[in-house]
């Protein structure tokens, strides 16, 4: 029996919703973008984050990453995650770093920038990022969404530099079109 696949437009879908279900938009994620790469590039604009966020959000790893992530923490949420991984993603064990290798996973098609970048988010948690870290006991499980975001503006953030310099090296649209497209396989 062969197994239906699921298409990329749905699971696109499924992982934005995901985000905005748990109350991360593009914009809030945009604005950490912009932070971290204002002064690198003094003619970006949210529009540029926005569409450089957009683009993150089509690749397939970090879908996935999005989508086991948040379903972890709506299960450990609901109290339906078995002992004692119920208690370590609940109480976001500072040993657990699952959450991280998820998110460090998706970033790694970003290359050394994007890397680097996940590391300086996790350990300032600017923005959004620190409200999901530092919510209130009772108030819902974010033990992955913290660092799945993290791993989205990390991203967004090194796919930008790395624009930038293509633009700085005058290559053609075509040629920028033809980056684009390659960064999309996988």
């Amino acid at each position: 029996m062969t197994k239906e696949r699921v298409h990329s437009k749905t699971v696109t879908e499924a992982a934005k919703q995901a985000l905005n279900k748990r109350g991360v938009s593009i914009e809030s994620i945009a604005k950490i973008v912009y932070q971290m790469q204002l002064p690198y590039n003094d003619s970006l604009t949210m529009e540029d984050c926005i569409y450089s966020i957009e683009r993150v959000l089509m690749k397939r790893e970090m879908q996935h990453a999005i989508l086991v992530g948040v379903e972890l923490d709506m299960l450990a949420e609901k109290k339906m995650l078995s002992e004692p991984l119920q208690s370590i993603v609940e109480s976001d064990e500072p040993l657990f770093g699952v959450d991280e290798t998820i998110a460090f996973g998706a970033v790694l098609g970003y290359g050394s920038i994007g890397v680097t970048t996940f590391g300086h988010l996790d350990k300032n948690k600017l923005g959004i990022i620190r409200y999901l870290d530092t919510k209130k006991e009772g108030s819902g499980v974010n033990t992955f969404l913290d660092d799945l975001v993290a791993a989205i503006a990390a991203s967004a953030a090194s796919r930008l530099a790395h624009r930038l310099r293509d633009q700085e090296e005058s290559l053609t649209e075509k040629e920028i079109k033809d980056l684009d497209h390659e960064e999309m396989i996988g």
